[in-house]
């Protein structure tokens, strides 16, 4: 099989991440980087080429795919250049910052005749796939209702010897921090129901001092399915989360309860009580040698290597472009919905 050959557009934490899912793969190479201070030291550290301007990169005939990890408001550009020079195209989530710059990407794709994807590796995570697999059989009967609860102590990860500059966090061209954290739990839900958000209403807060971005939401949800729930999402958090609540949901159908921890067990409860069913080792964020290794990589090597499967036609579980435009969608209709303080259907 000839082998893929990949492009990596921002050189941060998450473009590290996607060069160590590329090398977990066969047949597929990470040839350059461009993007971010730290670009010409990720292309020494991984052998790959350095290059300067990103432009230079999307025109290279050696490159075949790319990888956006670059803040959010830049996706669009980033991806509609690389899709008008022919690549295939998997971008971190969000997709964008917003529905319509979502729909242009989406549209230049399918004109294009490229692959278009976005980074919910969630999907491929153990309990997660387990959780998936339970619902959409039936196993816990018709989901009436969840709860999912993401509070994030960010100075985990910025104290995790990663380096570079976060001050992205905090500028309002890429929104706020709920399009940054909850479009991996929005998706899941959306995924494993086989269902969409159909109106929200939200309380959004920024709890932070000196942040001119919103940091916290508490949101309600109703999706197509007749499900309704709660959206906790925070970073304004002083000190390390309560514990195994980083990404936490409860799920409730008409025969059984879910309770999901991404990173440790899934529990099943029903006539004949509580059970563990899956189980997946924690993923720690405070230092290189537990972010990149294969207890988290997993995740990521599986949705790249699902992203190659899509290119190449095959059945595939990765976040499509609509799936990751449903996402920002329901992200922004709870903004909205704080903001002007009523529902809003999507």
């Amino acid at each position: 099989m000839k082998t893929l050959r990949f492009g990596i557009i921002g050189s941060g934490f998450m473009g590290r991440t996607h060069i160590e899912a590329l090398k977990r793969l066969p047949d597929v190479a990470a040839v350059a980087v461009a993007g971010g201070k730290r670009a010409p030291g990720l292309a020494q550290r991984y052998g790959i080429d350095f290059v300067e301007v990103k432009e230079n990169l999307l025109r290279r005939t050696d490159i075949d795919a790319v990888v956006i990890t670059t803040p959010h408001h830049l996706h669009v550009d980033e991806a509609l250049e690389a899709i008008a020079h022919g690549k295939h195209v998997l971008v971190e989530k969000p997709l964008a910052t917003s529905g319509a710059d979502c729909e242009r990407m989406i549209a230049a794709a399918k004109a294009k005749g490229v692959t278009l994807a976005v980074g919910y590796q969630q999907r491929f995570r153990v309990n997660n796939q387990k959780a998936c697999e339970l619902i959409r059989s039936g196993a816990i009967g018709r989901v009436q209702a969840f709860t999912v609860n993401m509070p994030m102590y960010a100075g985990a990860i910025k104290s995790g010897g990663f380096g570079g500059d976060w001050s992205w966090w905090n500028d309002p061209a890429n929104i706020g921090h709920l399009l940054n954290s909850s479009p991996h739990a929005l998706d899941l839900l959306a995924w494993m129901m086989q269902a969409q958000v159909k109106t929200v209403s939200a309380f959004s807060r920024t709890l932070l001092p000196d942040i001119p971005v919103e940091d916290t939401t508490v949101g309600l949800l109703e999706f197509s399915n007749g499900a309704i729930g709660t959206l906790f999402s925070s970073r304004a958090l002083p000190a390390p989360s309560f514990p195994g609540e980083d990404f936490r949901f409860r799920i409730i159908g008409t025969e059984a309860l879910l309770d999901l921890d991404a990173y440790s067990e899934l529990r099943l409860s029903d006539a004949k009580g509580w059970r563990v069913v899956s189980q997946q080792p924690p993923v720690k964020h405070e230092g290189a040698d537990t972010a990149f290794a294969d207890v988290r990589m997993q995740a990521y090597r599986d949705q790249m290597a699902a992203f190659i499967d899509l290119i190449h036609g095959r059945p595939s579980e990765v976040g499509s472009g609509e799936s990751g435009r449903a996402a920002v969608a329901a992200c922004r209709a709870l903004l909205q919905s704080s903001a002007e303080r009523r529902w809003i259907s999507l």
